[in-house]
Parts: structure tokens; C-alpha cells; sequence
């Protein structure tokens, strides 16, 4: 029997809730919660995803959720389902496409915006677990740990290391992070989070209020992700090494069998295009 509210880890239940324009507040109130004061939101609008190069041969970005507010800060909201390889270097990769789009043509002055990359994860990439860190908060600092630079910032929420209860929610960040660590496992709304902001979450997330087609799209978001879980979990590795390519290329066979895009089997196992076509 499918859950009463959506799985926000899919990309339907994810976009649903922070990727539509009647339900920006939502976004607007969650990414506040990790911005400091003077970067506070007042109003946001979203923005193309699709990042394209400026040659053919460049790599093009998709992003999940891209917004600006009225200032020009840029905002690239991500919810990563699965581990992949050079995780640290696609999110610095990605957060270049709003740092070169305010370039200007003439006399510019090179004057920036700030720009936040913010993702949501449903893994740990920290290894070790007594460096393991629910938030890392990540600037440019010097060698005396200083601010440097205060105009790119980067977010990491690893959700698997949210393990508070109910009762023990402090804040309203912490209610942000139990709605969508536990939104499709509720049954009805619990007493800590019956407040307007979440009441609307929950109204938007609850799979009887969507269409028909809207449902049908769900299903399959949701069966991606359930076999996406699946794979990561009897095949992913975090090594390089020869003698565990083997198991690269078998979870690499297992995605394609479920029809999953070439781009996203290179981001999960490291091989090549060629090398996957050729599977």
C-alpha cells in the first residue's frame, strides 16, 4: 500500500514540495533556516536548471532546484539520492555555472553575488565516524581559519546522521529536517509540527491530493528511487582499484537494466560513457 505523503527523496516529491512556484515559501522558509542573518530571504524566483557550457565539448549542469533572490544571490538546491564518485568536486564543478553567468560584458568591475550550493543527502560520505558531521557548513578560509571570502558558501545536510526524536527538536531547522527525514512514514501530522508552514508542507505532500497523471509520475519517481537504493546497496564501492572494478561494471549492468540515464551511471560508478554503452 503506497505511503499517505510523498517521498521527498524522489525527484517528483522533492520538486513538488520546494520546485513550484506556489509553493516557494516553503523553500524560502527551509533554505532560511541555513542562511545567516544578512543573507536572509525575503523573496526568491526560480531559474533555468539546466546550466548550458559555452562550447559543445564542455559539460552541461542539471540542477534540481536553481533560485535567485531580488539581490542576485543564487541558490543551487540539491537532493542526492545516492553516493557517487568525486562528490566534493562535482558540487565546487557545479556552483562555477552562477559564479560565470554574472559575468558582463564592457567595463565590468568583476563584482560578485554571493552564491550557496545546499544539498540534501540520503548518505554519508563521511568515512570516518568520529569526523562524521550531520551539517558542514563550508567557506573560504585562510590558514588561521578566518573568513576570506563570504560570497560562496556550501551546505551539506548528510540525513542519514539526523537521528533526533520528537522530543528532542529544539529548533526550527530541526523540524525542517524530521518533516523530510520522516514525511513519507507519517500517518498524520504530529503535534510539534502543527504549525502553518508545515501544515502546508503536509498539504502539498499528501498523494490523495494529486491528479491522476501526477500520480502515475510519482510511481515511477518512486520505483527509480526504490531501485536505485536497491543497487547502490549490493553493489556500490568506494574504491578505484583494479580488483574492484568488477563490481563498477556490475552495478553498472544492474542500472542500465532499470533504464537509468547514461549521465547518471558515469556520476555513481566512474566509468566512462563508451564503457557503459559497451556493457
Amino acid at each position: 500500500m503506497m505511503a499517505k505523503y510523498l517521498n521527498p527523496y524522489t525527484d517528483f516529491g522533492f520538486k513538488k514540495l520546494f520546485g513550484e512556484e506556489a509553493n516557494k515559501d516553503l523553500l524560502q522558509d527551509f533554505l532560511n533556516q541555513l542562511l545567516p542573518d544578512y543573507h536572509q530571504i525575503a523573496d526568491l524566483s526560480f531559474k533555468n536548471p539546466e546550466k548550458v557550457p559555452s562550447t559543445a565539448k564542455e559539460r552541461k549542469a542539471i540542477f534540481d532546484i536553481y533560485c535567485q533572490t531580488k539581490d542576485g544571490t543564487r541558490f543551487i538546491v540539491e537532493m542526492q539520492k545516492a553516493k557517487v564518485n568525486y562528490f566534493k568536486d562535482r558540487s565546487l564543478f557545479y556552483s562555477t555555472f552562477p559564479i560565470k553567468e554574472q559575468a558582463k560584458k564592457g567595463g565590468w568591475n568583476f563584482k560578485l553575488m554571493p552564491v550557496y550550493f545546499i544539498a540534501i543527502l540520503d548518505f554519508t560520505y563521511d568515512e570516518k565516524e568520529e569526523k562524521q558531521k550531520f551539517l558542514r557548513a563550508v567557506s573560504l578560509k585562510d590558514q588561521d581559519g578566518d573568513l576570506f571570502y563570504d560570497k560562496l558558501h556550501f551546505k551539506f545536510l548528510q540525513m542519514p546522521l539526523f537521528t533526533k526524536t520528537e522530543a528532542e527538536l529544539e529548533t526550527h531547522f530541526d523540524k525542517w529536517v524530521y518533516f523530510l527525514k520522516n514525511l513519507e512514514n507519517f500517518e498524520h501530522i504530529p503535534v510539534i509540527l502543527n504549525e502553518p508552514i508545515f501544515q502546508k508542507g503536509f498539504e502539498i505532500a499528501e498523494i490523495s491530493h494529486l491528479k491522476p497523471s501526477q500520480v502515475e509520475i510519482y510511481e515511477k519517481s518512486l520505483l527509480e528511487y526504490w531501485e536505485l537504493k536497491n543497487v547502490q546497496d549490493t553493489y556500490f564501492n568506494d574504491g578505484v582499484t583494479e580488483g574492484r572494478m568488477k563490481e563498477k561494471y556490475d552495478m553498472a549492468r544492474a542500472l542500465k537494466s532499470k533504464n537509468m540515464p547514461i549521465e547518471f551511471i558515469t556520476e555513481i560508478t566512474g566509468l566512462t560513457e563508451k564503457e557503459i554503452e559497451a556493457l
